[in-house]
């Protein structure tokens, strides 16, 4: 079954951890340094708080869409590139202390999402180039374009 994913940057994560156990009843699914996710059944939510800086508001990392398979992302991207969204796929990488396959898209309002499957579990949190701006394409994803971003740097993790 498929779920909602909220990512949050939160400045303080034990007080977060605290407030979001008792909101939804349960305690985290995965604890790492500066990272807690949670699997909410009621509603199907993986809540996911990140460590930011001490004093700042707490503000939305990104969005997304977890699914059970790799072949469901790979739907995910074609449903996407034939709705006319730009997208970057990412194959094998470390994000989230888990070892992902995904597609990103991003919404009008320049908000990341992903549909993306857990693969395995990692040992260090990664983070996407999606959430870097042009880190790994150069500039070449560009969420207001209209078709798929041109082909990835040499040596880039991330392609059509």
């Amino acid at each position: 079954m498929s779920c909602a994913q909220l990512a949050l940057n939160v400045a303080d994560l034990e007080a977060s951890v605290a407030f979001y156990s008792r909101l939804f009843g349960v305690e985290p699914a995965k604890r790492r340094p500066g990272y807690a996710n949670f699997a909410v059944t009621t509603p199907p939510l993986k809540l996911v708080l990140i460590e930011g800086e001490p004093g700042q508001e707490t503000r939305l990392d990104h969005l997304g869409v977890e699914v059970e398979t790799t072949e469901e992302v790979t739907a995910a991207t074609t449903r996407l590139k034939e709705a006319g969204l730009a997208t970057l796929a990412e194959n094998d990488t470390s994000c989230c202390y888990a070892l992902q396959d995904k597609v990103w898209v991003h919404g009008p309002g320049k908000e990341p999402w992903e549909v993306y499957v857990v693969k395995a579990d990692a040992g260090q949190l990664g983070k996407s180039a999606a959430l870097d701006g042009d880190a790994c394409c150069n500039g070449e994803f560009d969420p207001d374009a209209a078709a798929a971003p041109a082909p990835a740097a040499a040596g880039c993790a991330c392609g059509s």
